[in-house]
């Protein structure tokens, strides 16, 4: 074992993780199925849902995000600035996401003011928890290297409550409940937020800060917002999280249409007999049923049982590319390794405009290789935050991790909202029929362009945006050696 201070261990690594698992488990639900939820199980009305969803969603970017922040970076304990934030929102992150997912027998006015509130408390705690769990990876250490390789072991994490969330937690709901929803919405959150109030503890119980602002220093809320707008890395990191996040919610939100209305579900079903999947899904009930569980409910219709695969494998191809990002980057830098790799990433996207609808293999692959090298990316974003983070004291001399961190969580919910609202918008300006057993030529041109062309802009001005960003692989070296010279001086003289 290492004794620099600056190595990170593997416990270390797998700790910190563990909290972005924690909250992952929580927040891909809210995304994927919070407007399932409030609609087919705990009955409110769609319209009353959605401004529930948008206006709390707008409280949280815009209001409880950047409080934490400026919260955050002016909390001085024992145990540092931004682990006891982890400690202190353990328990009530787990207990508000299990009653935020509850379905007390209420009037319909009730459960309108029970779900606003519940909602409201879990967006409020998720930033108290969230905001400082980001910034936390900007001050366990300094060391460039070992910054990529906390950003791995994270981001696999990540995916793997993604995979869970996405492909597993409908079977699991229908199989904890035994074909109950609500009850089974109740038993998955409630295993949902044990583990995850586990994993927050041991996260803070398996860190430690090491990057320690130097006890003069002394900023204004004023003085912060005025080294962000002259960070011109900052400004394109937070451009291009806004644009990411927008192309992750376009095509996330669109590539259901395209499985439903475009591809050919005859030959959706022979792929997915031909790959052996259905034989697969038939074994494991046959198993499931042998020893008396109920058989996993798997969709069974061919273009969402195709969905769900399709999600799957996209996920964990995004693995497999997180496996390859610490080695790139630390041979190339972050910034070219992410350019190239969100470039090669778009081109597997665009080719899903010239796909037959018959051509599912092909669909898939794109899917798989889209999803490697776009897996290289990810851990690489959050990395070059924290790096921004750096860039800043190191142009400064003043050290405001938090709020660069919440203003890039800001884009990251604004990025997700634009690109929910796209989905919408362009399916209404191509006619698209909602509920109807086929589409108009229009509409299905439209969902084909939207899960291809339109979702690929976004991604190819991030790749021209990488231009403005000064931060490379000369420039990280740089930065981490005066930086870490400035600190060993203060540490001598304090």
């Amino acid at each position: 074992m290492s004794n620099n201070p600056e190595i990170l261990s593997v416990r270390e690594k797998v700790g910190y993780s563990l909290g972005d698992l924690a909250a992952n488990l929580i927040f891909q639900t809210l995304v994927t199925f919070l407007a399932f939820f409030y609609t087919d199980v705990f009955r409110i009305p769609a319209a009353t849902a959605a401004t529930i969803i948008f206006v709390v969603g707008l409280l949280g970017a815009f209001v409880f995000t950047p409080v934490i922040a400026l919260l955050a970076d002016r909390t001085n304990t024992r145990w540092g600035k931004f682990r006891p934030w982890i400690l202190w929102t353990a328990v009530p992150f787990g207990v508000l996401s299990l009653l935020a997912f509850s379905t007390p027998d209420l009037a319909p006015s009730g459960k309108v003011a029970y779900a606003a509130t519940t909602y409201t408390l879990l967006v409020l705690v998720y930033a108290a928890s969230n905001l400082p769990y980001a910034a936390l990876s900007g001050v366990l250490t300094g060391n460039m290297a070992q910054r990529n390789s906390l950003s791995a072991y994270r981001f696999v994490a990540v995916m793997v409550a993604q995979l869970v969330v996405q492909s597993l937690l409908l079977p699991l709901v229908l199989i904890l409940g035994g074909g109950d929803k609500v009850q089974g919405f109740h038993n998955a959150m409630l295993l949902f937020a044990v583990v995850g109030t586990v994993f927050l503890l041991i996260t803070f119980f398996t860190t430690r800060e090491r990057i320690v602002p130097a006890p003069e220093q002394k900023s204004s809320v004023a003085q912060d917002l005025s080294d962000l707008a002259r960070n011109r890395p900052w400004v394109v990191m937070l451009l291009l999280t806004i644009l990411v996040f927008t192309t992750l919610a376009l095509k996330g939100g669109m590539y259901v249409y395209y499985f439903q209305y475009y591809l050919d579900e005859a030959a959706l079903a022979a792929f997915l007999q031909g790959i052996g999947f259905n034989a697969f899904i038939a074994g494991l009930n046959s198993v499931l049923t042998g020893i008396g569980l109920t058989s996993f409910q798997w969709p069974e219709d061919a273009p969402t049982s195709a969905f769900s695969l399709f999600n799957a494998g996209g996920i964990i191809f995004m693995i497999v590319g997180i496996g390859f990002s610490k080695r790139l980057a630390d041979r190339f830098g972050k910034r070219d390794v992410f350019g190239a790799a969100l470039f090669v990433s778009t081109l597997f996207m665009l080719a899903f405009y010239v796909y037959p609808p018959d051509r599912i293999g092909l669909v898939f692959v794109s899917q798989i290789l889209h999803g490697f090298f776009y897996g290289i990316t990810i851990p690489l974003l959050w990395a070059m935050i924290a790096d921004v983070a750096d860039y800043s004291e190191w142009k400064n001399n003043r050290r405001a991790t938090a709020i660069i961190f919440s203003a890039m969580l800001c884009g990251l919910k604004l990025g997700l909202s634009i690109g929910g609202a796209l989905v919408a918008g362009i399916l209404a300006h191509y006619a698209y029929q909602a509920g109807a057993d086929s589409q108009p030529q229009q509409a299905v041109d439209g969902i084909r362009l939207a899960v291809s062309v339109y979702a690929s802009l976004p991604f190819l001005v991030c790749v021209a945006l990488l231009f403005f960003y000064e931060i490379n692989k000369p420039m990280e070296s740089r930065i981490e050696r005066e930086l870490g010279d400035r600190r060993a001086l203060a540490g001598a003289t304090s």
